[in-house]
């Protein structure tokens, strides 16, 4: 499997550059790639500005093509990609936990897209999506579709319920995305390494 990071996002509810935000010392998106580096056998990260992560072990790469978005970010990964199977993660979900990971990995087979859905909420940046979801991406992109789950209607979807998520996250941090000041700063606080 591969883990694709997407870090192409303006951040304009954050007004700073989510990635390079730190928790617990460490940027963001490290949290991220550590995560992602315990079940992954090869990491790209997807951005606008690969400058910034030229010293990241990691294939870093830009968006294919001129039209800005998540499903663009997982389209450009998977173009990239070698592998079938792709886990898609945003860099602003410090919370990831392999063991989740792992556990969407081993329903992939069979599938184009495994993804958590929680209280009739899919978790679109948290899923695995398969190459062969190409054709289909493409498509919608050049009609201008640009929501992720405007794919799934046309792919074979495995929906992971919550008792199955609960297993390995019962609090389903894996999910938190920081947005906005007021989530870091939560973020931030609840990390025992914040607190003093």
């Amino acid at each position: 499997m591969t883990g694709i990071v997407l870090s192409g996002g303006e951040s304009r509810r954050m007004g700073t550059n989510k990635a390079v935000l730190r928790l617990a010392g460490l940027p963001l998106i490290e949290h991220v790639l550590h995560a992602l580096r315990q079940v992954a056998n090869r990491i790209i990260i997807v951005t606008n500005d690969p400058e910034l992560y030229a010293g990241y072990d990691a294939l870093v790469v830009e968006d294919a093509i001129d039209c800005r978005g998540p499903l663009t970010g997982i389209y450009s990964g998977l173009m990239h990609s070698s592998e079938e199977y792709n886990f898609v993660a945003a860099c602003d979900m410090p919370f990831l936990n392999p063991k989740l990971i792992a556990y969407l990995s081993g329903l992939s087979s069979g599938y184009d897209i495994v993804v958590p859905s929680v209280g009739g909420q899919v978790e679109p940046l948290h899923a695995i999506y398969s190459k062969g979801l190409i054709p289909v991406i493409q498509q919608h992109l050049q009609n201008n579709k640009r929501r992720v789950q405007g794919i799934f209607s046309e792919a074979r979807v495995r929906y992971v319920t919550a008792e199955e998520i609960d297993r390995f996250d019962p609090e389903q941090r894996s999910f938190m995305n920081l947005n906005t000041p007021e989530e870091y700063k939560e973020a931030a606080c609840s990390d025992s390494e914040c607190r003093n």
